[in-house]
């Protein structure tokens, strides 16, 4: 008896439909009538449409199954389709190679974003609003920089920092920026009281379960 191994066997296109349904399709090629292969193609497109019973409501799922019968045939199939027929070469065109930006930030911990934000500034004719915007994007800074290191950096680092990202060629008062030491001390000493009183707390009332224990303890031995 002759084995019919599957590596002699013709190579399925689409193995989700399994070879089943590929023999369908190569029986197809073997009718000489137009239109009873056109017939037989419409019922072999029902088989596959019940593989997929879940996909039925979706959009284009006839048109899918119809370019997948193409596929399964190695595009040979010539029947009267209700769409228009794909060939090798609409389904094997590669897409577009993207073009990555190949610019550096000058401060990786600041990001790109910064740097493009203090540019755009430096080119505002508005110095009043200008001010205003180079605070906010100190403060994002800032915020960038505690995440990368851990730690706020020094006002000072940031103002140079801005005219080195400006080509300095920012020319406003910084000096909003030099308060923002002032309101970061102000908001560490605010929450070191509050941790204080937390902590206070929590010691009287460890003293208070502490006594009512030794009570307790008193009167079990009275």
């Amino acid at each position: 008896m002759r084995k019919n191994y599957n590596y002699t066997r013709r190579r399925l296109y689409l193995p989700e439909y399994g070879r089943h349904i590929h023999e369908m399709v190569d029986s197809l090629l073997e009718i000489e009538d137009r239109q009873e292969r056109t017939r037989q193609a419409k019922a072999v497109i029902a088989v596959m449409g019940n593989l997929n019973s879940t996909l039925r409501d979706t959009e284009d799922f006839k048109h899918k199954l119809w370019d997948h019968l193409f596929i399964m045939s190695d595009f040979q199939l010539d029947v009267d389709s209700p769409y228009a027929q794909p060939s090798r070469q609409d389904l094997t065109l590669r897409p577009q190679k993207l073009s990555y930006p190949q610019s550096r930030a000058m401060f990786k911990h600041y990001g790109k974003y910064a740097q493009r934000f203090v540019r755009l500034i430096a080119e505002d004719s508005d110095p009043s609003r200008a001010v205003g915007e180079i605070a906010n994007v100190a403060r994002f800074m800032r915020t960038k920089s505690y995440e990368f290191n851990n730690e706020h950096p020094n006002n000072d680092s940031i103002i140079r920092d801005i005219h080195l990202m400006a080509d300095n060629k920012l020319e406003i008062d910084l000096s909003e920026i030099s308060s923002m030491r002032s309101e970061y001390r102000q908001g560490a000493a605010t929450r070191v009281q509050r941790r204080g009183k937390v902590q206070q707390r929590s010691n009287s009332r460890h003293k208070v379960q502490k006594n009512s224990k030794n009570n307790q303890r008193h009167n079990g031995h009275k």
